[in-house]
Formats: structure tokens, C-alpha cells, sequence
């Protein structure tokens, strides 16, 4: 069972490719570069310049380049060290899952760039997971590098859902919620999205650097009281005299010429996951209810789900796409895929059940892996070499 859950993993990657979705939604021909609905004639612009952002940057800029030709120039920022540079573009290593100073000098070498643009200028952005991080500026100069890690670390390990995480960081972020692109204004802008979000809030990929906020500074101040949340001196003043500023909404002119398509979503993974698991013979289930749910909550939740359907169907599939939360209390290596895999190994001792979380993006938390599959089996496997499951559990 195990083999076959992998499987599916592994064909709904390799269907759900960045290059694949760029053949299907992007192309260039005499001059005109064509993405999603849209037509932009690249000789009409005085400058065209792309910024790519996330764990992804490296494998959207290269997708384009293949669509389009070696025509562009622009910045890349990303978590993961690419095998060659594309010519014409800035690199920086920005850090995940917590900033670096490259995270810093990546922002500021965007919103220089971004602040020379003007009507005739088309920016393309190209965007991916992990790009909260990987590109960081903070709103007020007492802000250090050493107080922007902290606050996230206390984020993360806040309990906070990812969504209300955002929320903040959007609010203490010199480029996110929609700031990058009001540092383009009035230049032309097209974002290009390859999201590990839920497709409701595609202004939480990345933190939302090219989007309107869908969320306030009293929504941040709100969850902050709600979790306890004790921030660095400097962020902790700001919340204390309400003086975040508001973010970008759909009003702000920066927007007036700004588009966003998203080629590559969660979904699309689920249906090619969904596709193969009903060729491998299975009836299959679609279940994105527990998105930002707790982990434990989650899993009990669609543990329960699946051993409803069983009772109806010998070979059931049930997929769910999302993120699901976890409080880390210490400075453990793991990821909340692993977290919930390793919960699940104790639910389904004994019974013939095979869960498979993973992030279809290789990384899960601060660890090496990309997820976990657990099976009736793992419990006891565990327990005859001597390791106690429930107390590697955060």
C-alpha cells in the first residue's frame, strides 16, 4: 500500500510539473508574450524587467526563458541555490524558513529596481511558496535582522494558522501585502503564480508582495492578544501604539494595471492525484475542509472520513491539499507533514490504512524530507527497534 500511495505522490508531481505549466499558459511569438489570457507586445515597452521569488524561482525563470527566449533581465531570490545563473539576473540565497540577511539584500535590491520603472515599464513577477522569507524587509529601521528572526520564530511557534501568520508579517513587511507592487507603480504588472495555497487566498503566496491585502492592522493586533504573542523590543512597541501602517487594498492604483494567473495551483495536484489513484482502481474523495487546521484535529478528522468510506468501498482514496498546524514548543527537527504522519501511526495501528503526507514542494519544515507514510505496521515496527512514537511528537 505504501508502494502505491508513493506512486500516486510521484505522478501527480511529475504531471503537475513548472514546465509543463508554462508550456500550457505561456508563449512568445513575433514579440508578444502571451500569458494565460493575456497579451503583452514586449517592443512596446521601454523595459521589461522580472522578479522571481520562492523556493520555485530558479524553475519559473528558466520555464519562461524556454517560452520566451533569453530576452529578459531582473532579480531572483530564493531558498534553494540554483545549478547555474541565467544571465542578465541578479541572484540572492534568501533563507527559509527563517530570513537571512540575503532575505534583506534581495528587498532592497527589488524595491531599488522596482522604484526606477515608470509607465512604459512592464514588470513580470514570477512567484512561489516560500517566498515569505526568502525576501524580507522590515517596515521600521529599529527593526534589526536578529528582531525579524525572532518575531518569526515566535510566529511559527505562536499556534497561529498560517493565514493569521501572514496577516502580521504582511503588516511588519516592507515588500509584502501588496508593497512591492506599489513600489512598481505606475509601471505595468502581470504576476505569474505557481501556489501552494488554497486558491481563495492567493494573496497568502508569499506573503502577497504583488496582491491587495484581504487583511487589516486590527487583525493583526487581534491575534496578537489572542496568542500571547511576545515580540522583540521593536516589533513589540509598534503593536503596543497601534502604529502599523495599513497595507495596499484593491483601490490603490498601484493595481489599476496589475494581473495575476496562477498556472500551478494545489488543486491541480489533487486532481493528477486523483486521476491515478481511480487508474490504480480506487474510488476516490476530495476533502480540502481542514485546511489550517490543527494537525491532530485534521487527522482525526479525515482518519474518520476514510474509515466511513471504507465501509462503503473496498478501495478508497481520499485525498485533502492544504497546510495543517503545529505548535512547536523547542527547537526539534521535523516538519508538520512528518508531525502528522507520525500522529496518524498510532490512530491506525493494525488496521490496513496508509497515510501519506508530503509538501509537493521537496521541503518539509527544517528537516531534509518532504513528508512521511505511516501504515498499520509503523506503530509496532517502531516499538520492536526500540523507539517510542508519541514522544517525537511536538
Amino acid at each position: 500500500m505504501k508502494e502505491i500511495a508513493r506512486h500516486i505522490f510521484d505522478h501527480a508531481l511529475r504531471e503537475s510539473s513548472i514546465k509543463q505549466a508554462f508550456a500550457r499558459h505561456i508563449s512568445c511569438e513575433r514579440g508578444v508574450l502571451r500569458i494565460c489570457e493575456d497579451l503583452y507586445d514586449l517592443n512596446s515597452h521601454s523595459r521589461v524587467f522580472v522578479i522571481s521569488i520562492g523556493k520555485a524561482a530558479h524553475s519559473m525563470l528558466t520555464a519562461l526563458h524556454e517560452q520566451a527566449g533569453e530576452r529578459f533581465e531582473g532579480i531572483v531570490a530564493s531558498p534553494i541555490e540554483p545549478e547555474f545563473h541565467i544571465r542578465g539576473f541578479r541572484y540572492f540565497h534568501g533563507g527559509h524558513p527563517l530570513p537571512n540577511a540575503d532575505s534583506i539584500r534581495a528587498a532592497d535590491a527589488m524595491l531599488k529596481s522596482l522604484n526606477t520603472m515608470n509607465e512604459a515599464s512592464l514588470v513580470i513577477y514570477l512567484m512561489s511558496g516560500g517566498g515569505s522569507a526568502t525576501v524580507e524587509k522590515p517596515i521600521d529601521d529599529e527593526i534589526t535582522l536578529d528582531d525579524l528572526i525572532e518575531t518569526y520564530r515566535v510566529l511559527v511557534h505562536s499556534g497561529a494558522s498560517i493565514n493569521e501568520i501572514n496577516a502580521i508579517r504582511k503588516h511588519l513587511s516592507s515588500i509584502k501585502g501588496g508593497r512591492l507592487a506599489q513600489a512598481a507603480y505606475p509601471a505595468q504588472q502581470v504576476s505569474i503564480l505557481v501556489s501552494d495555497v488554497p486558491d481563495h487566498t492567493p494573496d497568502a503566496l508569499a506573503s502577497g508582495p504583488t496582491m491587495p491585502d484581504s487583511t487589516t492592522a486590527e487583525d493583526c493586533y487581534e491575534f496578537r492578544a489572542k496568542y500571547k504573542m511576545q515580540f522583540p523590543h521593536s516589533v513589540q512597541a509598534l503593536f503596543e501604539r497601534h502604529a502599523l501602517e495599513e497595507t495596499p487594498k484593491s483601490d490603490d492604483p498601484a493595481f489599476i494595471r496589475a494581473r495575476w494567473w496562477t498556472i500551478l495551483s494545489n488543486s491541480a495536484l489533487i486532481a493528477a492525484a486523483g486521476k491515478e489513484a481511480q487508474r490504480q482502481g480506487f474510488i476516490v474523495e476530495i476533502d480540502n475542509t481542514c485546511d489550517d487546521w490543527d494537525y491532530a484535529r485534521a487527522a482525526d478528522y479525515l482518519l474518520g472520513k476514510i474509515r466511513e468510506l471504507r465501509q462503503k468501498h473496498e478501495r478508497v482514496c481520499l485525498l485533502s491539499g492544504g497546510e495543517v498546524t503545529v505548535h512547536v514548543e523547542n527547537g526539534a527537527t521535523g516538519g508538520r507533514n512528518q508531525q502528522f504522519a507520525l500522529y496518524c501511526a498510532g490512530k491506525i495501528s493494525g488496521v490496513n490504512i496508509c497515510v501519506l503526507s508530503a509538501g509537493s514542494d521537496g521541503i518539509d519544515g527544517n528537516s531534509s524530507a518532504t513528508g512521511a507514510i505511516a501504515d498499520g505496521a509503523t506503530s509496532e515496527r517502531a516499538k520492536a527497534r526500540g523507539f517510542d512514537a508519541s514522544a517525537h511528537i511536538v
